[in-house]
């Protein structure tokens, strides 16, 4: 069963993604740098380098490179290619939401 890690970040992806889907762009692009601002400075320091948060340091710079320029459809394009590889690897079985709460244990339900 998710912890409160994984429920309110995957929670935060489907708000994400509803608001770059009605084209909300402020409120997307604040939202995920918000977003990304948590994972680098919360749980990546959890887990200390890996290939899986070295993957997800190296998204999360391109995602707020791109967030930088006015969009474009080529930029949002870009963005969503990211997204549908990234968020998984966050989501998933083994991914950074379900390690993070392994190795917090009781502790991640102060999330």
């Amino acid at each position: 069963m998710a912890g409160a890690i994984h429920q309110y970040l995957v929670n935060d992806h489907a708000r994400l993604d509803a608001a770059l889907q009605r084209g909300d762009y402020a409120e997307f692009r604040e939202g995920l740098l918000r977003h990304i601002g948590m994972e680098q400075k919360l749980l990546l320091p959890i887990i200390g380098p890996t290939a899986l948060t070295e993957r997800i340091h190296l998204d999360h710079g391109a995602l707020a490179a791109l967030l930088v320029p006015t969009p474009t459809p080529a930029i949002l394009t870009a963005i969503r290619t990211i997204l549908e590889k990234h968020n998984p690897l966050e989501e998933g079985p083994g991914g950074l939401y379900e390690e993070c709460e392994r190795l917090l244990g009781p502790d991640c339900r102060r999330f």
